[in-house]
């Protein structure tokens, strides 16, 4: 039985505060060039600062406090304060310098910092039923959500799992024509163009700035003559049967009109083709407690995903924490004849096809 007396929660509440203060530390190190910095070899808080063009002072109190927290290593506890040397161990620069590691989890700082200083913001649209959209919330919350979702959109998604959807395999390696509704900054369309170079790829997404760093990216990514991307609200698309795979990676919660979307999905794509959404693996049905990718979830939508969604004047205010059931009711009332939960073993998403009638 769950011990709820109050101590247990006090401890729980210090321990999630020390989380958000680490979380804090994070994001300056990332901000600061300092990780990367240590990722080149061990270094004092004046050397670091040096390399960084940062003060020494600030640079030895976030150094002593990531090796209290186990982030860095310390030579020498003894040693005078600006002695101490301090190194990156190699276990973690995965976690912390390299961006297209699958370990990669900086930006899950980033977006949780960005996210919770809108706490004022979001009380007053709690009050009124309104909304803080990703236009309200800044660039940092669309840029920190997709780099955290960049690693396994160009590594693991198009190496692992489509190639074990035969269909979903077949129609890329045969260099079939994709639309990518809800692209954002373009990933998850850059990952399938580079993961099969016959492929063609239309991203679409309504947010005007999210499409034109996806256009950057895609040309950093030298696919930019196979993958296109267009402002453009995805309920409104009328591109019928042009497409052999419609795809909508973690969105669909998003959405104030879902079924909206989905219903441009099914028209878009051509007989026999193949409509694939990917969204958030949370627990099938309500539990309390729930596991720790629950409360994740919960989080996300506490601060960014209701409140988007919110933010439109008609909305069906899904949340992040969008469970099969409602995603099948609104698949169905689109025009589907049913939801398959593909057999994809993933800690954070789920994938569905969706089955016309």
């Amino acid at each position: 039985m769950t011990d709820l007396s109050p101590a247990p929660l006090a401890d729980r509440l210090v321990a999630a505060v020390t989380g958000a203060f680490e979380a804090a530390a994070v994001d300056l190190g990332d901000r600061l060039g300092w990780y990367r910095a240590l990722a080149d070899g061990p270094a004092t808080a004046p050397q670091l600062a040096a390399r960084t063009g940062s003060d020494a002072r600030y640079a030895r109190e976030w150094l002593e406090q990531q090796a209290v927290a186990g982030y860095l290593t310390v030579d020498d506890v003894h040693a005078g304060p600006d002695e101490r040397c301090y190194t990156l161990p190699d276990e973690h620069r995965a976690v912390l310098v390299d961006e297209t590691a699958p370990e990669y989890a900086v930006p899950l700082a980033r977006v949780a910092m960005t996210f919770t200083r809108n706490v004022p913001r979001l009380a007053d649209a709690y009050r009124s039923g309104g909304g803080l959209s990703w236009a309200d919330m800044g660039p940092e919350a669309r840029e920190g959500q997709a780099a955290a979702n960049r690693p396994f959109f160009t590594g693991a998604l198009v190496t692992d799992v489509l190639p074990d959807l035969a269909d979903v395999h077949a129609i890329l390696h045969a260099g079939g024509r994709v639309a990518d509704v809800g692209c954002g900054l373009g990933w998850s369309s850059i990952g399938m163009a580079t993961g099969y170079p016959a492929a063609r790829v239309d991203g679409f997404d309504v947010d005007a700035p999210s499409v034109e760093q996806a256009r950057r990216n895609a040309a950093e990514a030298g696919v930019d003559e196979r993958v296109t991307f267009t402002v453009s609200d995805a309920g409104a698309l009328t591109a019928a049967g042009e497409y052999d795979l419609v795809t909508a990676f973690e969105c669909i919660h998003d959405l104030p009109d879902p079924v909206a979307v989905l219903s441009a999905m099914r028209a878009m794509v051509r007989s026999g083709g193949v409509v694939l959404v990917v969204d958030e693996r949370v627990a099938a049905t309500f539990t309390a407690p729930g596991d720790d990718v629950e409360r994740l979830m919960y989080g996300y939508s506490l601060t960014c995903c209701l409140p988007d969604s919110m933010s439109a004047a008609t909305t069906v205010a899904t949340g992040t924490v969008m469970r099969p059931a409602t995603l099948l009711g609104y698949a169905r009332e689109a025009g589907f004849d049913d939801v398959e939960v593909l057999p994809v073993a993933h800690d954070f998403f789920r994938f569905y096809r969706l089955l016309p009638t």
